[in-house]
């Protein structure tokens, strides 16, 4: 099981494969910290992480709390997130975090490859998505990518994501999040990436999320294309009917 990747924004719809990475251009290594709640799977995970020397793990926690104070006082370029966590969830870490810290890339790590927990991860916009069977190699170029700006999902998790309902003909069928028909509505008015970001009050990182998954759910291979599929649509906003329900 292989993730796959495409960077967030860009054209691709999670088709590249993993290859090395730099780290940064400054050469200085991805600090990370590490999320899970038990003690054998967090140790394990850091210790197979700092077989790379261009990944630092500078802390670790076991619940969303503990994680909460790290990425204030830490402030690492990626946070590993289980999903299942004792009380605050790994989701709504998520969503905390990317508000209150929109520059740490969060990914998800976790043993539920359940298409909910998928969507509702993608709708917070986080860095990544991979399930617990991933290689060490795979979990460290899922670190590399998303600090590289790059959204990572598990091979079978990005089929699903493509599955979905594909643009073409009147199809109206492509169900888009409030959050997703508010981004894809001001790329057709022509606003970059940190435009949509100043204007929803998002992380720049959270809205290249939004923008890939949003590519990736139409089936298109451009931001430009999303744009026209929304101005054909009329998307004008978190109005649109498809996605209406979901948050």
């Amino acid at each position: 099981m292989n993730p796959q990747a495409a960077p967030r924004g860009a054209g691709n719809r999670y088709s590249a494969e993993f290859g090395d990475r730099e780290s940064s251009d400054t050469g200085a290594p991805i600090r990370v910290i590490v999320v899970e709640d038990h003690s054998l799977v967090r140790e394990g995970t850091i210790q197979l992480l700092e077989k790379h020397p261009d990944i630092k793990v500078v802390g670790e926690a076991e619940s969303a709390e503990r994680a909460l104070l790290l990425l204030d006082r830490l402030g690492p370029d990626v946070a590993i997130v289980d999903v299942s966590l004792p009380g605050m969830s790994g989701l709504s870490l998520a969503r905390e975090a990317t508000v209150r810290f929109p520059q740490v890339a969060i990914v998800i790590l976790t043993a539920y490859d359940d298409y909910a927990y998928l969507d509702e991860a993608l709708d917070i916009g986080v860095a990544g998505y991979l399930l617990k069977t991933a290689s060490a190699r795979e979990l460290a170029d899922a670190v590399r990518a998303a600090a590289g700006g790059v959204l990572v999902l598990a091979r079978e998790l990005a089929s699903r994501v493509a599955a979905r309902p594909q643009l073409g003909g009147g199809d109206t069928s492509v169900s888009l999040t409030p959050r997703q028909a508010d981004v894809i509505a001001l790329l057709a008015q022509g606003y970059s990436n940190k435009g949509i970001a100043a204007q929803l009050q998002l992380g720049l990182r959270t809205v290249e999320s939004h923008v890939s998954t949003i590519i990736a759910k139409l089936g298109v291979t451009s931001r430009t294309e999303a744009a026209l599929w929304a101005i054909n649509h009329h998307v004008t906003g978190s109005s649109y009917g498809p996605g209406k329900g979901e948050n």
